[in-house]
């Protein structure tokens, strides 16, 4: 049971161990899955957003369209910043099939005010020349679409990638048409210098793997918690019997516990049997000895009474005492004679007691004896625990000893590392050093191009004020310039220099603008087209006022016609109402009474025996009487020569029905009605019915029939 046991622990902790192994694989994987899911958004997101730059979607209907370039293209491992890089602004483009496609594109865009940019396949520039120095980076990325490649060709053939960025430069200097590149995405080429990667590396085929990765991490995970729920179940099973081992080696504890406890209570039970058999003994063996005395006195007497009966009449008292002397003797050995046989019955249960006790005995010395072999057993298993004990204190010293040789090793490692940071740190400082100087000296490069420039420019105007002064002097004045610097200086006003002076003329000249030789005619035809203005302008006021009372005027009789209305209708639809709803109460009311023109109207209907007013609170048949209490109020306020109502009693029961046809009995008279209506009692009040039925051939045909001449005939 013992070895049992151990073996259930070892196989519990070696199901913990790999559980645990296991689950820190499945949290290794789980964030593998997760890093891929995440790279293949921001992958999708960086696509979606250089599609949108591009215009993509704008684009997507349009005939000849095959999607930017970044979605056609693949790239090789660590070389995406390079050909991006490369690539510039054509990476996020819209890719065409040829030049009219690309026509089609641009139309497009221009019709919905969106940005883009558009590249056309099948043209068929002269190829570039590539720098000698570096690697070409144009074997490095591909499409399976026809057609790309040459234009990869076209965009990236005379691209190279040279890693250090001063050899970059003096590349770029030396073949300026060139596009140089470093393996950071650097680029260096006559649109300008850059520093640092302006793309993100996502690209279709990036989108691709990163998705494939990503769905492969999450097969990996899956599998992984499957591996992980399945060890769960074997720890689990693993502990569940360890327990059912130890709970049975309690139990076997517990037995062999009852069973020395029962073998004391048996022992001192059979102690007490004997001590209780050996005093019925001395009992029995005193209740024998006193019947032998009895006996033999019986026996003395019965030889004394021939010698006593002689004498009978002197020996009467010496006979009664001898007879009670019998009796009491009779009744004192049927009294033993009872407790003989009460004693034998006694003892015969004290042997059965006995036995059972002997073979009670028996097992549990059997019992004693198979814990003994137990117990020898557990003593084996524990001097072979003492000894695996031993040895593991024994491993332990030697893991002790190996650790501080570890530790030393460990310090050392930690050491030589931080010398090694401290010497990358130095060199990263130096680095960023190097770098600003010669982001300055770039800095100030970029400065005196700048100058240079300016002064070109300032040579260029000057050179060019010169030439229009002499083209001036020749058209104006029609003098040489020689002549023109010989000329004497006109006088100038006190205090004013020539520049000055030569500047507030023609700050004079412009004001006065250019002569116009028709302004007068221009003149005549503005005032005469001022003057019909303001005729017309008055002629719209005119009108606008005049519309402006006839909209007051409609106002007020609109508001007269509407207040008129308005109470005749309500005065009816409480008549009405009251018809309809016998103790019921209805009226109309204004949602604001100071405003005619812009008010609304609420129906208050309260039936007899609710206490609601809201037509949302009534039932359906309520609210149809309701709505035709307010229609024949209508009705009854501005007659109508006829009428015409499609199902307005469908929703009524009888009662109702009945209402509603003493009402179509009272406007009969004064107009003509037309129901439409699928109720039996409708239609008998009616004095034509019109019917529509289809005939056998698939044709419609009307049926009149007069309810008078019908009751007629």
């Amino acid at each position: 049971m013992v070895d049992e046991v151990a073996s259930a622990e070892r196989v519990h902790a070696e199901a913990t161990a790999a559980l645990e192994a296991r689950r820190t694989v499945r949290n290794d994987a789980a964030e593998e899955a997760s890093r891929w899911s995440a790279r293949v958004e921001a992958l999708q997101m960086a696509l979606d957003a250089a599609r949108a730059r591009a215009g993509a979607e704008r684009l997507a209907g349009v005939d000849g369209v095959l999607g930017t370039l970044l979605e056609l293209i693949e790239i090789d491992d660590g070389w995406a910043p390079a050909v991006e890089a490369a690539l510039g602004e054509s990476l996020t483009a819209v890719v065409v099939d040829d030049p009219s496609a690309g026509r089609r594109a641009l139309d497009a865009l221009r019709s919905s005010e969106t940005s883009g940019a558009v590249i056309a396949l099948g043209v068929e520039p002269s190829s570039p020349t590539a720098p000698t120095a570096g690697d070409l980076v144009r074997p490095h990325a591909r499409s399976s679409r026809p057609g790309v490649d040459a234009l990869l060709d076209r965009l990236i053939g005379s691209a190279v990638r040279i890693d250090d960025v001063g050899d970059a430069v003096d590349a770029a200097l030396s073949q300026p048409e060139a596009v140089v590149v470093t393996g950071e995405g650097d680029r260096f080429g006559l649109s300008g210098w850059r520093v640092g990667s302006a793309g993100s590396g996502a690209t279709a085929a990036a989108l691709e793997d990163a998705v494939e990765r990503s769905e492969s991490a999450t097969a990996a995970l899956d599998e992984v918690t499957a591996a992980v729920v399945a060890l769960d179940s074997e720890l689990v099973a693993a502990r569940t019997h360890e327990q059912e081992l130890t709970r049975k080696l309690d139990a076997n504890d517990s037995r062999f516990t009852a069973a020395a406890e029962g073998l004391a209570q048996t022992q001192r039970e059979q102690r007490e049997v004997q001590a209780e058999t050996e005093t019925l003994e001395r009992s029995i063996v005193e209740s024998q000895t006193n019947i032998e005395r009895e006996n033999n006195r019986i026996n003395e007497l019965e030889a004394l009474l021939p010698a006593l009966e002689s004498d009978e009449q002197a020996e009467f008292e010496a006979a009664k005492a001898r007879g009670q002397l019998r009796a009491e003797l009779e009744a004192r050995a049927s009294a033993l004679s009872t407790r003989r046989k009460d004693l034998e019955v006694r003892n015969a249960g004290l042997q059965e007691r006995q036995q059972l006790l002997e073979r009670r005995l028996e097992e549990t010395e059997k019992r004693l004896a198979s814990d003994a072999d137990a117990r020898v057993a557990a003593e084996g298993q524990r001097v072979q625990i003492e000894m695996a004990i031993g040895a593991i204190d024994r491993l332990v010293e030697l893991v002790a000893a190996r650790r501080g040789v570890v530790e030393t090793l460990h310090m050392e490692l930690v050491e030589q590392r931080r010398r090694q940071s401290d010497e990358v740190r130095g060199l990263t400082n130096e680095l960023d050093q190097l770098r600003r100087s010669r982001s300055d000296k770039e800095q100030s490069l970029e400065v005196s191009r700048e100058r240079s420039r300016q002064a070109e420019l300032a040579e260029a105007e000057a050179k060019l004020r010169l030439e229009t002064a002499i083209d001036a002097l020749r058209r104006d004045l029609d003098i040489e310039p020689g002549i023109a610097e010989a000329a004497e200086m006109p006088e100038l006003p006190d205090g004013a220099t020539p520049a000055g002076r030569v500047r507030e003329l023609e700050r004079e000249l412009r004001l006065l603008g250019p002569i116009n030789p028709l302004a007068l005619e221009e003149f005549n035809e503005l005032e005469t087209r001022h003057k019909f203005l303001e005729e017309q302008l008055e002629d719209v006021r005119t009108t606008r006022r005049d519309l402006a009372r006839v909209i007051t005027a409609v106002d007020a009789e609109i508001q007269n016609v509407f207040t008129s209305a308005f109470a005749d209708v309500s005065e009816n639809f409480t008549l009405l109402f009251s018809l309809l709803f016998p103790g019921g109460v209805g009226k109309l009311k204004l949602t604001t009474p100071d405003d005619m023109l812009n008010t609304g109207i609420e129906i208050e209907a309260k039936p007899s025996g609710k206490n609601v007013k809201k037509l949302s609170l009534l039932s359906g048949g309520e609210r149809s009487l309701t709505a035709l209490a307010y229609l024949f109020s209508v009705f009854r306020s501005r007659p109508s020569p006829f009428y015409v109502m499609d199902e307005v009693e469908a929703a009524l029961d009888d009662v109702n029905l009945h209402r509603f046809l003493g009402l179509i009995q009272e406007f009969r008279k004064d107009a003509q009605l037309i129901v439409v209506s699928h109720q039996k009692r409708t239609m008998e009040a009616g004095d034509c019915l019109l019917g529509v039925t289809m005939q056998p051939g698939g044709s419609s045909k009307v049926v009149t029939e007069r309810i008078t001449s019908a009751t007629t005939a």
